[in-house]
């Protein structure tokens, strides 16, 4: 496949053509916010909307996940245009995400946690009605653990449950309710679930956890 040269953030970088900008950027130490992405993943959902790059001749900030290196590419990953566009898909996030990191099992290793350091943004909601969603823990499974009150809806585990695990995991509902469950909302234990683990190893947050056995 043939090789572009691109810049971005002012740095020159090589990529092959056609791979997706986020995916470049990551790998030459670039860092751009995203939860949703998964390496390999050819068609990302983008749903996150943390990943907005402003790329020059373009009329409007494009998502980074979805966005094709091309030869000649310039590509900033900051801007007052994306900095407004992640600081409020950030907030959203947060405005019905569990916020009670000190006992989170994936305190200091979460990638909520992570954007705000970069871009030093607080963990906190300041211009958005916090919105709890107060839903039953799953407990039921003997290896695993699931917590929806800290999903950020990325479908990672959607995605590596149906890659690689039984396929019981999807979505369900629609706007605030929407929520990541099994088939029929029946509790992990119950739904045919394997107990693999690989839904624990790409949550980006403190949803979906292992259990001690």
């Amino acid at each position: 496949m043939k090789t572009v040269t691109l810049t971005i953030d002012g740095r020159a970088v090589q990529a092959r053509e056609g791979e997706k900008l986020l995916r470049v950027a990551l790998e030459n130490g670039i860092y751009i916010p995203n939860l949703c992405a998964i390496p390999g993943v050819k068609h990302p959902a983008a749903a996150c909307r943390l990943c907005f790059v402003e790329i020059e001749g373009y009329p409007r900030p494009v998502t980074a996940c979805t966005e094709p290196v091309v030869e000649g590419m310039v590509v900033s990953t900051r801007s007052p245009r994306v900095d407004r566009l992640v600081s409020t898909a950030f907030e959203l996030l947060l405005s019905n995400h569990r916020l009670d990191c000190a006992t989170c099992p994936r305190n200091r290793s979460c990638e909520l946690q992570r954007i705000a350091r970069e871009r030093r943004f607080p963990l906190r909601v300041k211009r958005l009605r916090k919105l709890e969603r107060n839903l039953p823990l799953d407990d039921s499974s003997p290896v695993l653990r699931y917590d929806p009150n800290r999903c950020v809806l990325c479908g990672r585990c959607v995605w590596v449950c149906r890659e690689k695990g039984t396929g019981v995991l999807g979505f369900a509902g629609r706007g605030f309710e929407r929520k990541v469950t099994t088939f029929g909302d029946v509790p992990l234990g119950q739904s045919g679930c394997n107990g693999c683990g690989e839904c624990t190893r790409v949550c980006p947050v403190g949803a979906l956890t292992g259990k001690e056995v």
